[in-house]
């Protein structure tokens, strides 16, 4: 077993329970966990994977100061829903982007799962983005991703961060069920 991996998946699951409980320290562990993924994607020829571990650590740089200071009159952010238009902007991005990556991968590198891969980068990046603005609908998304990362983490023999992905789906459903009940609290504010 690679401890490297097994290193880099710890900080992941650290990072995600810290955000599901909106502590803003989700984000450095976050950036550790973004870099070391960044090597083990390099290793294992999935591109567009490792590319996405560079905006995840730009995201993570914007969401810890979104999520300081993004609320009203520069205060801590509070969990919304998104804005109908935006999420159906964002899904068509997710949309095209997927299928654009997969183009470039598939004819311009030896990407190990190029579909696969791009429909990672892609979502995974919105969802990101999303987590950094506080909508609640980023938990539902993740769900989504992580169902499909489990068996395809199994498949390439990544055990420790197929267990990773196995944890961020339980952390994502407890994520939805926490900033649920925010959601809930500021609607009848």
């Amino acid at each position: 077993m690679n401890l490297f991996e097994v290193i880099a998946a710890a900080f992941g699951i650290i990072s995600v329970f810290l955000s599901t409980r909106q502590n803003v320290l989700a984000w450095p562990t976050s950036l550790i966990n973004n870099a070391m993924y960044f090597v083990l994607f390099l290793e294992q020829r999935l591109f567009a994977l490792m590319a996405l571990q560079v905006c995840f650590g730009a995201i993570a740089v914007y969401g810890w100061y979104k999520w300081l200071f993004g609320g009203a009159a520069k205060s801590e952010l509070k969990v919304s829903r998104i804005p109908l238009k935006l999420a159906a902007l964002l899904t068509g991005i997710a949309a095209v982007a997927t299928f654009a990556i997969w183009i470039l991968l598939s004819h311009h590198t030896d990407d190990a799962s190029p579909l696969i891969d791009a429909f990672f980068f892609a979502v995974s990046l919105v969802a990101q983005w999303m987590m950094a603005r506080k909508y609640f609908e980023c938990w539902p998304v993740w769900v989504g991703i992580n169902c499909i990362a489990v068996p395809f983490f199994l498949l390439q023999h990544s055990y420790p961060t197929m267990a990773q992905y196995a944890v961020f789906l339980l952390l994502a459903i407890m994520g939805w069920r926490q900033w649920g009940k925010e959601v809930r609290g500021v609607a009848r504010d």
